[in-house]
């Protein structure tokens, strides 16, 4: 099931990367932590990294880069290099957020997140972006025993909507995402960031759309 025919019942945002500007800065901060540290870090397993959990990406990492490799040095110091990134940069909102919301907000359709960042740190990072107010429920990647691409955060997510599956709409900017999203029978529309989506050979190529202005003007058109 990819992007809806009908006007979804509520829809689930991700989060890094869909609607906060944070993918670059999350990459760099990996190559970063781990030059502070004296070791090498390969930046194509970064982009792999993009909408995992933090046990998904060490062992993501560790399998890439080896036994020998110190994975556990490296994602402690990664989270100090990225908030030296944020505190240097600052995160910017994604085009369309705010409009999108807006418009949900208008249609009395609600909102929520699965991210695979832990739901503490979520929370925090919704409430600097001026967002978390918007959301009436928050999944995190440590409020699931397995993270995204399995479907177990959707499913949770729909649980605390109250609504079935099929009308939840999923907005991701991942495969990892989309991945989930299909396998918990829910439509989902992708917006691209850092890596544009590939579906495998045995799936349905992902609905994907440039930007979440384009998303709002879809849902606009759809039947209620």
């Amino acid at each position: 099931m990819t992007a809806p025919v009908r006007l979804p019942r509520a829809v689930i945002f991700d989060m890094d990367g869909l609607m906060l500007d944070t993918e670059p800065l999350a990459l760099r901060a990996w190559s970063e932590a781990a030059a502070a540290l004296g070791m090498s870090f390969d930046e194509r397993v970064g982009l792999r990294l993009i909408g995992r959990t933090f046990s998904d990406c060490r062992a993501l990492i560790a399998e890439h880069h080896g036994e020998r490799y110190a994975v556990d040095r490296l994602m402690e110091a990664w989270h100090d290099a990225y908030d030296a990134v944020v505190a240097r940069e600052g995160v910017a909102i994604k085009p369309g957020v705010v409009e999108l919301l807006d418009w949900l907000d208008d249609q009395r359709i609600p909102a929520a997140v699965a991210t695979s960042t832990r739901r503490q740190r979520a929370q925090a990072k919704l409430a600097q972006a001026g967002l978390l107010a918007r959301f009436c429920a928050v999944i995190g990647g440590d409020d699931v025993a397995r993270g995204k691409p399995e479907p177990d955060i959707f499913l949770l997510a729909a649980e605390r909507l109250g609504l079935p599956t099929p009308w939840c709409l999923v907005l991701e900017d991942s495969m990892a995402g989309f991945r989930g999203a299909r396998r918990a029978n829910m439509p989902v529309i992708v917006v691209p960031d850092l890596v544009h989506p590939v579906a495998d050979l045995d799936e349905v190529a992902p609905s994907v759309m440039p930007s979440l202005h384009e998303v709002r003007a879809h849902l606009a058109s759809l039947p209620s």
